[in-house]
């Protein structure tokens, strides 16, 4: 996959002195930068950060925190197959909440109707796209009334904003991507964020085999100095990021009658820019298949059908302002 942002001039520059330092160092992993890194997207985020080796290793901290093994955890049928994959590899069953059409998130209404049929432990909201589930707010008055715990999947969320609170922050924890394709990357990566400091603390120990007392069944999700140095530099730039993409966006809204509208008060990251009209320029879906049907579930979900067939994504990649 290819990296998704154009590297040169000064920022090739920066980013092969920084790995000329880690090659001189000889500490390819566990060292300073990986302690930046973790220091400036928690910083941005708000909250504390443990950087992983994928978005999987962060979920599964997080899963085998709450001890989820034994019971159910629903998930939007609208998102990635790694969400239920991680539900699944954790010891738990999964089932699927239906999506909106309007934000192709999960949908509150639908939400309530499987808590009751299915009593889950936890819920995991995806965040699609760039922006934050427009039913959000909803969402955690759901899960804090039936005491369920609430994670977010915010591979996709990078920058997303709504009524001044950053994706991941609105639940137990946050889950980021920092896979190639993502508005900021490390080439392969990920993290948890949480303001739990006990959730932080298993975290850390969870990706790194439980090290040193070996309570905690981990495993290896540790992230490498040369990607944290991609991060350290990713940060930096992810408010010149975003301000582009959001300037793109706004060509795009004039451009296109029938796209995703935000509500008040949301800003996105614009992962994806997604229209409902089919156009020449599409860069596909942003999935083409509900996870309930590729799992065979016996239950319908039209909304999710429906988004899989009836959206399209405009390439909003980013250049930076001088390419």
């Amino acid at each position: 996959m290819k990296f998704n942002i154009d590297v040169s001039g000064e920022d090739k520059k920066y980013l092969l002195s920084l790995f000329n330092e880690i090659l001189s160092s000889s500490q390819w992993t566990e060292g300073k930068y990986l302690n930046m890194f973790e220091e400036a997207f928690s910083g941005y985020v708000g909250v504390k950060m443990v950087a992983t080796s994928s978005w999987s290793g962060a979920a599964m901290a997080a899963l085998k925190y709450i001890g989820v093994e034994g019971s159910v955890v629903l998930v939007p049928s609208n998102t990635f197959m790694a969400t239920p994959l991680a539900v699944i590899n954790s010891g738990a069953r999964v089932e699927f909440v239906d999506c909106n059409k309007h934000d192709l998130c999960m949908s509150a209404e639908d939400l309530e109707n499987k808590i009751k049929k299915f009593k889950p432990k936890a819920v995991i909201v995806v965040h699609i796209g760039g922006h934050i589930a427009f039913d959000i707010h909803e969402i955690v008055n759901l899960c804090e009334k039936k005491g369920i715990i609430l994670l977010e999947d915010c591979a996709h969320a990078h920058g997303a904003v709504f009524k001044g609170k950053k994706a991941g922050t609105f639940g137990l924890a946050g889950m980021y991507s920092f896979y190639a394709t993502k508005t900021m990357t490390t080439g392969e990566g990920g993290c948890l964020v949480s303001r739990d400091d006990a959730l932080i603390s298993y975290a850390r120990k969870y990706i790194n085999y439980g090290k040193y007392d070996y309570i905690v069944p981990g495993l290896n999700y540790r992230m490498n100095e040369f990607s944290a140095a991609l991060g350290v530099w990713q940060t930096s730039k992810l408010p010149e990021i975003i301000k582009w993409k959001a300037k793109i966006a706004r060509d795009y809204d004039r451009k296109y009658e029938n796209h995703l509208r935000l509500p008040d008060g949301m800003s996105s990251g614009y992962y994806k820019y997604i229209v409902f009209e089919p156009i020449d320029n599409s860069t596909g879906k942003v999935y083409d298949q509900p996870c309930h049907r590729i799992m065979k579930k016996d239950y319908d979900l039209p909304n999710s059908d429906w988004v899989a067939g009836n959206h399209w994504c405009v390439p909003i990649f980013f250049k930076g302002e001088n390419t």
